[in-house]
């Protein structure tokens, strides 16, 4: 059974996505940016855009009963090659060992400095069929 998941189901996303697909205990979270409800898109420093991006996260891995600690993979899509020390910093103060497998891409976009996804498994307690 396929489930979509909408931290809020009011204010879904502005392009045709889900922002979250839960099958069985696998939670697959679309890419994040730094975007604010009823804002949109917020640049930002990097700093800023990572954190406003992992927000964004957290709320789609809430919304389906996870945190953070809940996440096996992690794609992240930067803009700028030279800003990856920086956002391995970040990353290793965000997410705790063992980290999540991780792929990491570079020169990417043009108006946004970063975008994340993830793969998380359900912790127990979660009903997977609801």
């Amino acid at each position: 059974m396929i489930e979509h998941i909408e931290p809020d189901p009011e204010n879904p996303p502005s392009v045709p996505l889900s922002s979250a697909v839960r099958v069985g205990r696998l939670l697959f979270v679309s890419g994040q940016v730094s975007t604010e409800p009823g804002v949109g898109i917020v640049a930002d420093t990097f700093d800023g855009e990572f954190h406003r991006t992992i927000r964004n996260l957290e709320e789609i891995l809430a919304a389906a009963g996870a945190t953070l600690r809940d996440v096996v993979q992690v794609r992240a899509f930067l803009r700028d090659e030279e800003a990856r020390p920086r956002f391995n910093e970040l990353y290793a103060q965000t997410f705790q060992p063992p980290y999540p497998a991780r792929t990491t891409v570079g020169n990417h976009f043009s108006f946004i400095q970063i975008e994340i996804d993830c793969v998380a498994v359900l912790p127990d307690g979660v009903d997977p069929t609801v």
